[in-house]
This record gives C-alpha cells, structure tokens and sequence, in this order.
C-alpha cells in the first residue's frame, strides 16, 4: 500500500471514530426536545433511504426468502433494541460512561460465545473479562455521590447494558452472514428493517409531539446523527476495511470513549471523576487484550457500532 493510500485510510478511520464518539453527545443533545422513539426512526428512515439509493445502483441485493426473516429478525437486536437500549439510557447516564460501557460489547461476544458457541476460553479471554467488570464496577460506584438505587444513572447505565447484550446476540448469530453478502447489502437491510421496527413506536409519539418546542440544537444533532455517525461513519469505516484487516481497524474504535469523553466535556460539562477515569483504563485494556489475534470471536465487519 502507497503512502497515500496509508493516510487515506487512517483518515476514514479516525473519520469514523471521531463520527461515532461523538453520536454520544450528539444524541444527548437531541433529546433535550425530541422524544425518543421520534428521534431514532428520524434517524434510521433517512438512512434507510440513503442506502437503500446506494445499493439500487448496483442492483437489488438477492436475499432469499429464508435470509430476508432471518435479517429481519437479527435486526430486531440491532439497530431495533440496541438503538433503544442506548437512546434510553443516555437519557439518564452521562456519554463518556456510556460510550465506555458500549466498548465492552467485544467482552460480551466473548461471554456469549463460551456459553452458546462452546468456544475455548484461553487465560487472556478470561482475564479480559474479569478486567472489564471491574472496570465497570468502578465506572458505575466511582461517580460522585453514587448511591445503590433503581433510578437515576444506574437505571441508565443498565439500560446502556442491555444495548451491550443486543449487540452482541447480533454479532454471535450473525457470524456467518457476510460470507454471502457484502457489508453494504447486510447493512442497507439492517437500517431498513430498522426504521421499519421503530415506525410504530413513532406513530404512537405522533400525537404529542410539539414541533414549535424542538430547539435548533436538537435538529443539527438529528442531522449529524443522520449523515454523519450512520451515512458518513459507515462509509468511512468500510472504505478502511478495503486497505487493512478488521484486526487492525477494530484498535481504532477502542478510541471512540476518548472522542466522547472530549466532547461531553466541551458541549455537555459532563466529566469523569478520577476513579471513574481509572475504570475506563481498565475497561479498554480489556477490550484491547479481547482484541488481539487469536484471542477474540470473528466479528462481522459490516456492524453498526453506532
């Protein structure tokens, strides 16, 4: 590879990164005066219409029968419950926690594989997963003034939880699926099926919506969400998948925590206290031991990390 083509490539990188880091704050923003389930059908059925424009230019992709209910039903985890995990819990839990949290979506993969795929755990995978959770343990408890109750950031950081198990139900059944079809083709369904699952949640919000109360800032953080961590973010992401492996590539994304945390401090005063800080040391060191050669799941390349 040139040189050229080199810096062309960690650019779409950092591109993707900087784009999904800041989905975090950007969704944040959002909700200060869009509902929820408007904002993420917003999000998905302008995408949906963008990609589905991309891959008409080649020609409609051949799913079978059986794989067009087997993707309708994968995309029932993700984007469908991952996006409403997460939606849901930045209402309540700050985005650099989050996006912390989000990152241990490869530790999930690898629990999840151990117990339905019955794949080996090596030392490394193990002490990954014991890092991670004490990493976790001291994100949530090292908060100021964290008290153990079922309301405020823990109910939103277990919510950020449960985006991390749909994604990862995901990635362990869908394993094979990009062997026959391309990232473009699985992706473009992804976000349909998508936006169709979120329709009737949309719908019921109709009603109420007061279109007058929707304040400028949320519209711009919708349209970044649209073009920018789905449209742009994938776009940049798959062209780098081109030029390097998914190994090398995924090291990447352990950066996004950084981009978040960077941006909630600017446009959202929102920090980690010093412990909290630590955890997260903790959480992508875990991750990254996860994502060495040989010790981590295959992972698709075409997910949607935001």
């Amino acid at each position: 590879m040139h040189t050229t083509d080199h810096t062309k490539t960690y650019f779409a990188l950092m591109g993707a990164v900087i784009f999904w880091g800041l989905s975090f704050v950007a969704t944040k923003i959002a909700l200060t005066s869009i509902p929820t389930f408007t904002l993420i059908f917003a999000r998905f059925s302008i995408s949906a219409l963008f990609f589905l424009t991309l891959i008409l230019r080649n020609g409609l992709p051949r799913f079978s029968k059986k794989d067009h209910i087997f993707l309708f039903l994968l995309s029932l985890f993700e984007p469908g419950l991952y996006f409403i995990f997460e939606t849901l819990g930045l209402q309540y839990t700050t985005a650099p926690k989050a996006s912390l949290i989000i990152a241990t979506i490869p530790i999930a993969v690898l629990i999840l594989s151990t117990i339905f795929l019955k794949e080996k755990s090596s030392p490394a995978r193990l002490a990954s997963i014991v890092l991670s959770f004490a990493g976790i343990f001291i994100l949530i408890t090292g908060e100021s003034g964290f008290r153990l109750s079922w309301e405020g950031s823990v109910i939103g950081d277990l919510l950020i939880f449960g985006a991390v198990i749909s994604a990862a139900l995901y990635i362990v059944s869908a394993r094979n699926l990009g062997r026959r079809y391309s990232a473009l083709e699985i992706t473009s369904m992804q976000v349909f099926y998508g936006s169709l699952f979120y329709a009737p949640a949309f719908l019921w919000e109709l009603p109420a919506i007061e279109w007058s109360q929707i304040s400028g800032s949320s519209l711009g953080a919708v349209v970044y969400l649209t073009v920018f961590a789905t449209i742009g973010a994938f776009l940049c992401y798959n062209f780098a998948l081109t030029r390097i492996s998914a190994t090398r590539a995924s090291l990447f994304i352990n950066l996004i925590p950084v981009v978040t945390a960077i941006g909630a401090w600017i446009l959202l005063n929102e920090t980690l206290t010093m412990i909290q800080a630590f955890g997260g040391l903790l959480v992508l060191f875990s991750v990254f031991i996860a994502s060495l050669p040989g010790l981590r799941a295959k992972t698709p390349e075409h997910i949607l990390s935001k």
